[in-house]
């Protein structure tokens, strides 16, 4: 098995995912998972997918993530790893899909319009 590279989005956040055989490390922009991503309730998105096909010890993951905020990233990253399961397995895609790890969230930011505050958001209305 050669290296399987994938890429996962959420909103302005892309993840880059190389899978490949080995011990079961998963590594971010080059430090350990946990300690890339701080925020102890997104640990889970990573390591759900593999534990969803029971492959949490058997490949090692390395990921290139850029753009957006951490939890953006962590989605990204479930669903970079999903492709790269389904990519290495076809089998597991049914049980991925199940679980909803193999569907990108589109939803992205409303861009800010002219003559108001925010992208809906008008300023306060004065009668006097």
């Amino acid at each position: 098995m050669d290296v399987i590279n994938t890429v996962g989005r959420r909103k302005n956040a892309i993840a880059r995912v190389f899978l490949k055989k080995g011990k079961g490390t998963i590594t971010v922009n080059g430090k350990d998972y946990k300690e890339y991503i701080s925020v102890s309730h997104l640990l889970h998105n990573i390591t759900d997918p593999l534990e969803t096909v029971g492959m949490l010890a058997e490949f090692d993951i390395d990921v290139n993530a850029t753009g957006g905020g951490v939890k953006g990233q962590a989605e990204a990253i479930k669903l970079g790893i999903s492709r790269a399961l389904v990519e290495y397995n076809a089998e597991w895609k049914s049980a991925l899909r199940a679980k909803g790890y193999m569907t990108r969230d589109s939803r992205m930011v409303e861009r800010k319009k002219f003559g108001l505050r925010k992208a809906r958001r008008a300023t306060q209305f004065s009668k006097r």
